[in-house]
């Protein structure tokens, strides 16, 4: 086909799409291999879509623009797409992945067998399905199943995208409203922001304003008044000062004047609740009451256990575990003896596995029956391999049900006599407030973790509020013994924690370092040389398995989304050999590193678990992970927006983790979210080496700012109200 011209003049162009070569699922620009009407070769076309299926027939208007590199393109203002009626078109259509349980060679059997009446057959005819070889009653189901699900949202994903919602969005609506979608938004555009994940204020907001609603329009108003509190809650707060609420809420919606009234309106509905100078979202305020009232009750009670001589079972437990206990320690174990409810807090070093260790082989020689918890799979693990106990995660001990309802509660108590719940700074507070609701009468409850790590992800500072209120019987450990001391990765831990900046000097032997690299490109460089090759020689890491990178952001050269990007292509590059797939604008390639973004009951993963590729098939395409030695899950390329590369991980990511190996770089491109706590938690999550990567000033920065504890809370308060 001779090149076309460079043109000025729009034209319209028809054709078949041939296949896909980038499709941006937040803004619908994609790259596509087109063959245009009437010619035999393969051209380029640029332009926007919801979704673009190879096989399908187009229609584009545009202008023929020249690349040096990729020759000449269409650059299409306006791109509409259809499903094909050619036989070639239908078949290509079929076996692009968008129907779940036909992939090529499956498309070509059926085209084969129905020819261009396919379409028909699947949606009305499936059972004729189960004539083509290799096509059971199952595979049958899953096709029809699929090709109906897609039929359903392909309006909903055109209106969607018309209004400024990707389609990759496009099926948790419909999950969540079904065939009422574009009614539903019609009605309420403001809903989206409300019950969608990962659609906010504002794109709900822009779709208001094409649908007619006005800036003035109260339903507008209270959508922007809820969004600020939502906002304040997605940062850690459970309450907001009311002050601040209106001035965001008019930087947000330019309606000062109006605003107040609303304020009034949602506290008069209940929708939001006014405590002094704070404005709550009411199952915030309800979770900080319902804690105080429990904690209240659990702390005026004196411990249960069977009669227990301290001083024999001290002597006992030493004895036994080989190990002898400082007199900080015993202290500690004395206390958990005696208390109904404690909080044993600390640092790196401090001895709290050992005090805990010793505290469960007593009262399990004594037959109480013990329930060990943690927020996070990993830290469920480390608990159980510190205790030699079963730990659980604490929405599986509490049997959440993936809709926000929970198996476990005041009227279904747990079993148990003493819940011991470790990393307990990661603990928010709704989730505090669920586990204390479903202690059976007469439990005891022991409290460990580091209150100095980052809060908790969600709302509240609940282990910080608790030590603060002088509420809970606590025992702080600050004693760092021998074995400990000699790390230099535990005394830098708590000389940041002190405000200090640990020494940077090089020593032999260390199990800490800080290199020195200016400019992010330099860091980026130098993190992914320590990953690739410079600490597998030295200390015989594994690079994907032992090495794990910690930055505090995901965006930016030095955040998460470049940092496995260029760890990915180091450390797991592609070749002939590898299979791999393209989803929401990521790569996964079997033997990539990959963490679980959400919980997923059905799967039996969750937020934070983190495993490998082992295999991904083709036809049709499943992607295989490996967690751990039992558990191989699943993934249908839909689903793949709930895992993420792992190689590098935010620090928040990665509280409740241990790892053989940490390269943290720190630069002043992170420095809003610099701060003291951060740093603390990522160094600690190193048990044989700790690498910081970056500029000193940036470390001196971090180490002078606590932003993280500066959270709107009311728990510390509740308690004098708690009834």
């Amino acid at each position: 086909m001779p090149a076309p011209r460079r043109t000025t003049r729009p034209e319209v162009l028809r054709g078949l799409v041939d296949r896909v070569v980038f499709h941006n699922e937040d803004n619908g620009y994609c790259i596509l291999k087109i063959v245009p009407e009437g010619k035999r070769d393969v051209v380029s076309l640029l332009g926007k879509a919801p979704r673009v299926v190879a096989g399908e027939e187009f229609e584009a208007r545009g202008v023929w623009e020249p690349n040096r590199d990729f020759g000449p393109q269409f650059k299409a203002d306006e791109l509409k797409l259809r499903r094909p009626d050619s036989l070639d078109g239908i078949e290509r259509y079929l076996g692009s992945g968008l129907i779940e349980g036909i992939g090529p060679k499956y498309a070509k059997r059926i085209v084969e067998k129905f020819g261009p009446k396919v379409f028909d057959i699947i949606e009305n005819e499936s059972k004729r399905l189960e004539d083509v070889e290799g096509v059971g009653q199952k595979r049958r189901m899953e096709i029809r199943a699929s090709w109906m699900k897609q039929k359903a949202i392909h309006g909903i994903m055109l209106f969607l995208h018309q209004h400024g919602i990707s389609s990759s969005r496009a099926l948790r609506i419909y999950k969540t409203y079904g065939d009422e979608a574009q009614a539903v938004l019609k009605e309420n555009p403001y809903r989206l922001a409300q019950d969608i994940r990962g659609v906010g204020f504002k794109t709900a907001d822009d779709i208001a304003y094409q649908l007619g609603v006005a800036e003035d329009a109260p339903e507008r108003i209270k959508a922007g008044i809820l969004h600020v509190l939502e906002t304040a809650a997605q940062s850690g707060h459970c309450c907001f000062p009311e002050a601040k609420v209106v001035e965001k809420a008019t930087e947000l919606l330019g309606v000062e004047a109006l605003i107040a009234p609303q304020v009034d309106a949602l506290t008069s509905s209940d929708q939001i609740e006014r405590h002094g100078e704070f404005l709550y979202l009411p199952y915030l305020r309800a979770a900080e009451q319902s804690i105080a009232a429990s904690v209240k009750s659990l702390a005026a009670l004196p411990a249960a256990y069977p009669p227990i001589d301290e001083d024999a079972a001290l002597a006992w437990v030493m004895k036994k575990t080989g190990k002898e206990l400082a007199e900080s320690q015993q202290r500690a174990v004395r206390e958990a003896l005696r208390q109904r409810l404690l909080i044993i807090t600390g640092g790196p070093g401090v001895g709290k596995t050992t005090i805990l260790r010793s505290i469960l082989l007593i009262l399990q020689s004594k037959q109480v029956k013990l329930v060990l918890a943690a927020p996070t799979g990993r830290a469920a693990k480390r608990l159980s391999e510190s205790t030699g106990l079963e730990a659980k995660t604490l929405h599986r001990l509490l049997e959440y049900q993936g809709d926000g309802s929970w198996g476990r509660h005041r009227g279904k108590p747990l079993a148990g006599d003493l819940f011991v719940i470790d990393e307990a700074s990661m603990i928010d507070a709704p989730l505090m407030a669920q586990l204390l609701s479903a202690l059976p009468q007469g439990a005891h409850l022991l409290i460990v973790g580091d209150a100095d790590q980052l809060p908790s992800v969600g709302p509240g500072m609940v282990l910080h509020d608790l030590i603060a209120s002088g509420n809970v019987p606590c025992v702080k450990l600050t004693e760092i013994f021998r074995q400990a001391a000699s790390s230099r990765i535990i005394t830098s831990a708590h000389d940041i924690n002190r405000g200090q900046v640990p020494d940077l000097k090089p020593s032999r032997g260390s199990d800490f370092f800080f290199l020195k690299a200016g400019e992010p490109d330099e860091i980026l460089d130098t993190v992914v040389q320590l990953a690739h090759t410079r600490l597998p020689a030295k200390y015989g890491f594994d690079p994907i398995a032992d090495i794990q990178v910690l930055t505090p952001m995901n965006r930016n050269l030095l955040g998460t989304a470049s940092l496995n990007h260029s760890l990915q292509l180091a450390l797991n590059p592609p070749n002939e050999v590898k299979f791999e797939i393209e989803r929401f604008n990521t790569t996964f390639r079997v033997g990539d590193k990959v963490i679980q973004t959400h919980n997923n009951y059905d799967k039996d993963v969750f937020n934070g678990d983190i495993g490998h590729i082992v295999t991904i098939d083709t036809d049709p395409v499943k992607v295989h992970v490996r967690y751990d030695a039992e558990r191989l899950v699943e993934y249908e390329p839909g689903e793949l927006d709930e895992l993420q590369p792992a190689y590098a991980l935010t620090i928040h990511k990665s509280q409740g983790s241990e790892f053989p190996c940490v390269i943290i770089p720190v630069s002043t491109q992170h420095y809003v979210l610099l701060e003291r706590s951060l740093i603390y938690t990522a160094i600690t999550r190193a048990k044989k080496l700790c690498v910081l990567v970056g500029d000193e000033r940036a470390l001196s920065l971090a180490v002078s700012k606590q932003e993280s504890r500066k959270r709107f809370t009311g728990l510390a308060a509740s308690f004098s109200v708690a009834k």
